[in-house]
């Protein structure tokens, strides 16, 4: 496994990373030697969120004695300085660590989020403050809109940005790189499998590799996963034409029901939570129907508000049929819940 510098920081990272999500479904022992295990194969960036359950325990469970070897990063949903400084203080605690080598505010994707974020006494304002005591070495952001996604690697405050990346949503490659490039800051891809739709991981990270200095950090939850994924950098990376008609098909089943989650459709008049809700089947198949119900539970009763008033299909840009979608993920949901009480 190849090491390089995580944009202009001091972070030396390798060159794939590991996304914590999956690992809140294993028990703790398992998690342990699965997050231990990507150590030993080269893996030493381990990135998380204060909003992933009990991924920040575990990984402070297999790493507190081995501290020195992996680069950790954590994020929080938080846009005022008292919750983000609550947030922090809990994601050191409960990663047995004194500092956190890369700290991001977790999907900020709307103006509103923007300006709670950098107001006076907001997470920026103290987050630079707990930069300065240590507790935090560098600062990223991450997010699901591609315009707030440039306008705030445009800013220059940060030293990394998180986007989605894969070769459905692959805006970023032509509007969103080369301004990272030109800043000189570090590019996380999360969603390397489109938040699961995708389940050919050769074709993804053959795709994924033609892209330089990236940081692609796909959920893990097994040793056979990271084994799968780390062969991938063994051999220098060829995209074939079979590769590119692989992908295409891609597109063409899912460009029309993918929720790409840009939350151009935000706000709901009725009060719906239409991201979350439209991404419920994809955390089923990341997380299990036991957690997915738990972590979903807000947005997907919220789908009753639903009116079908249709003004978020008038703000997709993608044309998808969200109401309909939503429905039939309240389906799932609602049969998912009645099989776990059964």
């Amino acid at each position: 496994m190849k090491h390089m510098k995580l944009g202009q920081t001091d972070l030396v990272v390798s060159e794939l990373g590991f996304g914590a999500i999956p690992i809140i479904r294993l028990g703790k022992k398992d998690a342990v030697e699965v997050l231990r295990y990507a150590v030993e194969r080269g893996i030493n960036f381990f990135d998380t969120a204060n909003a992933y359950k009990d991924s920040e325990e575990k990984i402070g469970e297999a790493f507190s004695k081995m501290r020195d070897r992996v680069v950790l990063a954590t994020k929080t949903l938080r846009r005022d300085g008292a919750g983000m400084t609550e947030h922090l203080e809990r994601s050191l605690t409960m990663m047995r660590t004194d500092h956190i080598d890369l700290y991001q505010f977790h999907q900020v994707a709307q103006e509103a989020d923007w300006q709670a974020l950098m107001s006076p006494g907001g997470a920026f304002e103290t987050a630079k403050k707990a930069q300065e005591a240590g507790k935090i070495r560098h600062i990223g952001v991450t997010s699901h809109s591609l315009p707030m996604a440039i306008s705030m690697v445009r800013t220059g405050l940060f030293s990394t940005v998180q986007f989605p990346f894969n070769f459905i949503e692959g805006a970023a490659a032509t509007e969103l790189l080369p301004v990272v490039r030109e800043r000189g800051m570090g590019f996380l891809v999360m969603k390397p499998f489109g938040g699961g739709v995708i389940d050919n991981a050769r074709v993804a990270f053959r795709y994924l590799r033609q892209h330089e200095g990236i940081l692609p950090i796909p959920g893990f939850e097994s040793t056979a996963q990271i084994d799968e994924v780390c062969a991938f950098y063994r051999d220098a990376n060829e995209v074939t034409e079979q590769d590119l008609a692989v992908m295409e098909r891609y597109r063409q089943e899912l460009g029309k029901r993918f929720c790409r989650r840009c939350e151009y459709c935000q706000p709901c008049p009725q009060g719906v939570m239409i991201t979350p809700a439209m991404g419920y089947r994809i955390v089923v198949n990341r997380m299990s129907p036991a957690v997915a119900v738990e972590f979903c539970k807000a947005p997907m009763e919220s789908v009753a508000k639903c009116t079908d008033c249709n003004v978020c299909v008038g703000r997709c840009p993608y044309d998808l049929p969200i109401p309909e979608i939503l429905k039939s993920h309240a389906d799932l949901y609602r049969q998912h819940r009645k099989e776990l009480k059964g």
